[in-house]
């Protein structure tokens, strides 16, 4: 009788790494087994990209679904977060915290309110001069028509100026507007709720540092450079659209445009829209400008608009706003109407926000993501750590080295 003994014998191939001869893939190339296709590994990672892009697919879907619940819990959200600071320096000077809840209630509620009514305003005014210049409206359609005839623009260009001028349609927008405002009104309710709610709670989440820090860390970390960059983002912008206001009120005053003091207002507001909002706060005043003066007044209130928003808007203001939320201009520019799709107009606000909070909720735990990061803008994947890190920046996650497996610990 013969007795056969199965031996796992390692053969070394001169590169330090000993493979088994007679078990596992050795005994299946021994066998004649052909080896595992090459390309298994691109194909799983392709099913898994397909897996996640159908899932966010599925996500936006139900988001998109409930945009109008979730859209005035987003902006209270936001509201709280910049607001929630000013509790801090009460407390330390006595104050309970029920009494500090109370001020940061009151206070959101005031820039809700504050905003609401500006806008409301704006629109008000809007709407009543559109009603005063019907008849000069309707003699710059008609002018617009007759020159766009002249020059050869017949049939579709000159309709379109038309249409574009129509006082009907304006009188719809504003129409449209009103009804709008009407809806806007009953979800400030909501918002009002939200920020009740939010105020509460965000009083007991001050200690969640002091109790899970050592546990949750990296997570807090994250969450504080979130809120950070988000009241930055919103005071830098809220100081630069007040300057831009008072600017561009001064200079339609001195140009003779009725109501200065409105399109002012609607500038401040719209400059909370990155890159786009300039050119809706410039539509209104120079349709107005068109009716008062004519194309050259209307050609240099638009002249104005450019000078004085691009230089603060685009060259000035960016080098402040970089440092508090590190996206890119044409992420900004395209994240405006993705969340206004998602969510609704409130997106158009509430877009740097949400966009950051996608980054540190999906891109910054994962070190693999780094790259991701960085083509969105973020430069502090490339800072060395507590060299340029922005304060409270945590360093970013490396992987430990896998070791080598060790020669002398194999069995001979």
């Amino acid at each position: 009788m013969v007795v056969v003994v199965a031996t796992e014998v390692r053969v070394d191939d001169g590169t330090g790494t000993r493979e088994p001869v007679g078990t596992g893939d050795g005994r299946k190339r021994a066998a004649g087994q052909a080896p595992a296709p090459a390309h298994a590994p691109a194909a799983g990672h392709a099913q898994r990209t397909l897996v996640v892009l159908a899932a966010v697919v599925v996500v936006l879907a139900g988001i998109w679904a409930a945009r109008d619940l979730l859209g005035p819990l987003a902006l209270g959200a936001v509201i709280v977060v910049i607001v929630h600071p000013l509790r801090f320096p009460l407390e330390r000077r006595g104050w309970p915290s029920w009494a500090a809840t109370a001020v940061v209630v009151v206070v959101g509620w005031l820039v809700i309110l504050t905003i609401a009514g500006l806008v409301a305003f704006a629109v008000a005014r809007f709407a009543v001069m559109v009603g005063d210049y019907t008849d000069e409206l309707g003699s710059v359609v008609d002018d617009a028509s007759k020159r766009l005839a002249g020059l050869g623009l017949e049939g579709t260009a000159a309709d379109a100026a038309s249409a574009a001028l129509d006082p009907a349609r304006l009188v719809g927008v504003v129409t449209s507007l009103g009804s709008s405002a009407v809806s806007v009104l009953g979800a400030l309710l909501v918002v009002f709720a939200y920020v009740l709610f939010m105020a509460a709670d965000g009083a007991r989440y001050a200690s969640a540092g002091r109790l899970f820090g050592d546990e949750r860390g990296p997570a807090l970390a994250r969450i504080a450079r979130f809120t950070t960059g988000v009241r930055r983002y919103y005071v830098v912008n809220a100081t630069f659209g007040a300057i831009v206001a008072v600017l561009d009120g001064i200079a339609l005053a001195m140009l003779g445009i009725p109501a200065p003091v409105v399109w002012a207002i609607l500038a401040f507001v719209t400059n909370f829209v990155p890159n786009v909002g300039f050119v809706l706060g410039l539509i209104p005043p120079a349709v107005l400008a068109l009716v008062v003066g004519g194309w050259p007044l209307m050609l240099g209130v638009i002249a104005v608009y450019c000078v004085v928003n691009v230089v603060l808007q685009v060259l000035v203001q960016p080098k402040f706003v970089s440092d508090a939320v590190d996206l890119s201009l044409t992420l900004s520019f395209v994240s405006v109407a993705f969340w206004s799709f998602v969510i609704g107009p409130v997106g158009a606000v509430l877009c740097i926000p949400l966009t950051l909070l996608v980054r540190a909720l999906v891109l910054e735990p994962d070190p693999s993501t780094r790259w991701l990061r960085w083509l969105s803008g973020d430069r502090t994947v490339v800072r060395a750590p507590g060299r340029d890190a922005p304060p409270g920046a945590a360093p970013e996650a490396t992987p430990e080295p896998t070791p080598a497996p060790s020669a002398a610990a194999d069995p001979a």
